[in-house]
């Protein structure tokens, strides 16, 4: 019993701590929805503005109905610490996302 409290303290000590750290990572914007249609096709987002040295992000977790091609977004996202999949944009972490009205 003891063991497993120092095992969960543990592990809100380091949530704590890293959600801190990755905080300065965080970023929001608009942009659109593209499909790239390189290694089986995928869809990405390409921002109005530059975050971390780029308009372009692969998104990890991109719920399905925002998979459109041309569709208007305005988003929240974390970068993802690893490299991506597909080696186009900066991998991230969808925290928020919504469409924009088109005109």
């Amino acid at each position: 019993m003891k063991k497993m409290l120092i095992v969960i303290g543990t592990v809100l000590i380091l949530s704590i701590v890293f959600s801190g750290c990755l905080e300065k990572y965080k970023f929001e914007g608009t942009g659109t929805i593209v499909f790239i249609d390189i290694e089986g096709g995928f869809y990405g987002i390409v921002s109005d503005e530059f975050y971390y040295g780029t308009k372009t992000f692969d998104p990890i977790n991109l719920p399905s109905e925002f998979m459109e091609d041309g569709l208007r977004v305005k988003f929240k996202a974390i970068l993802w610490y690893d490299y991506g999949f597909h080696m186009w944009g900066r991998p991230v972490v969808i925290l928020e996302i919504e469409r924009l009205d088109s005109f």
